[in-house]
Order: C-alpha cells, then structure tokens, then sequence
C-alpha cells in the first residue's frame, strides 16, 4: 500500500514515459531538373543549375550535365554525392574500355553499362534521377531514362528531377503531340527543340522551388557538342 496520496504523486507528461526514437536516412535530395530532346540528327539536353536542400541554395552555378564522350552526356538530379560517385565511376570505365578496345565507347554500349552499374547497387541505389542522350550508330538523337535500379527505357523526349511529373505532361503534348489535331508535318527542328525546352524550363520554374537560376543546354550533332545557356529567375 502507497503511502503517498494519489494528489501528491508528481505527474510526468505521457512523452517523458514513451520510447525514444532515432532516425537516419543516408540520402538527401538536391534537387534538380532534366529534360532531354532528340530529333533525326541532333539530341538537346538541359539542367537547371540551382542546387539545393530544404528551403535552403547551396549554389546557383552549379552543372549537372556530363561529357562522357564527343557524342554522349548524362544529365544528373537528385543527390549530389551519389551524382559525383557515379559519373566517377562511370567516367573511369569509359576510359578503360577505350584504352582495352582502342576505341570510344558509343551511346547505345554506355547506356547499357549504366544500366548493368545502377542494377550492382539495387540494394542501396544512387538517389539519382539519369538521362543519358547521344547519337546512335546511324548518327540519331537518343534519350535513355532510367529508373533508380537500372531500368532503361529509350525514347525521343524525357523530363526527370523534382519537376520531371510537372514537365513530362507538357513534353507530351509539345512534342509527342498527344491530343493534337491537325497538327501538319510532324518533324522536329532544333530549333523547335530549344524552344521547347527553354518554355518548359520557365514552367518548371515557376512552379517548382528546387528548380531555377539558370539551365545549361548540350546540342549534340555530328559535329560535337555546343554549349548554350538561358537564365531563369532566382527567387
């Protein structure tokens, strides 16, 4: 039997008596935007260069597209350290295959390695949304998008990042031309293309926090790569 009063008991709030609980989570999410054009000679791609987390910019200039070859580049969003791992690694083996094969690797060959190197890590995947585009064997522009376990889908347009659900509708409509009528001859120009990409950009922008500053473009043709960039708003 107690001998102190039940009023003269001290009362403890219900969260002093509950379990503590810790969370980890090794990933973080930089955000970041792709979208990727192709058409029968050339392949446009575009990143925005705003890298973030939170509410918080960590930098306004930062590039996300990366030259594997004269022919092929991979656009990268999500987190950075695994972009960094990645493209590293990815660089390293394109280097060795050309010394083994004295040749450079082609899109279609790279896009399959990166496929075979995200499925090794399905386990603990890279927390990376990739585009990869170039110019296959007959000299046309190709888009490969990936899931982050290696799944490789080819196609002539995607958008991936934190505003790919917002631009990939639009992509639909502006060049597949879905729900389209009347819509005359159907060949895509580059000029077109840029277009496109620089308007859903703007889109992405205004709608999407972890999405602006500035979008960095690589017009891949047969006669290389061209650097272009356009400016988004910064707010």
């Amino acid at each position: 039997m107690s001998l102190v009063q039940p009023e003269m008991r001290p009362h403890y709030p219900d969260y002093a008596t509950a379990p503590t609980q810790h969370h980890f989570s090794p990933y973080a999410d930089n955000g970041g935007s792709v979208v990727a054009i192709a058409g029968d000679d050339f392949v446009v791609i575009g990143a925005d260069t705003r890298l973030s987390a939170g509410f918080s910019i960590y930098t306004r200039d930062q590039n996300k597209l990366f030259r594997l070859s004269d022919t092929t580049v991979l656009g990268c969003s999500g987190c950075w350290c695994d972009t960094l791992t990645l493209t590293r690694i990815l660089t390293a083996r394109m280097q060795m295959y050309q010394q083994e094969h004295n040749k450079v690797m082609t899109t279609p060959a790279c896009a399959q390695m990166l496929s075979t190197m995200l499925y090794y890590k399905r386990f603990f995947p890279y927390y990376i949304s990739n585009i990869l585009v170039g110019l296959d064997n007959e000299g046309k522009g190709c888009v490969y998008s990936y899931d982050p376990i290696g799944h490789c889908e080819k196609a002539t347009y995607r958008a991936g990042g934190s505003a790919g659900a917002l631009l990939q509708p639009l992509l639909d409509n502006q060049i597949g031309l879905k729900n389209m009528q009347n819509v005359g001859d159907s060949k895509l120009s580059l000029e077109r293309a840029l277009a496109v990409l620089k308007d859903v950009f703007i889109s992405a922008a205004e709608r999407d926090i972890f999405t602006g500053d500035s979008i960095l473009i690589n017009v891949i043709t047969k006669d290389g790569i061209q650097d272009y960039s356009f400016q988004l708003r910064k707010d």
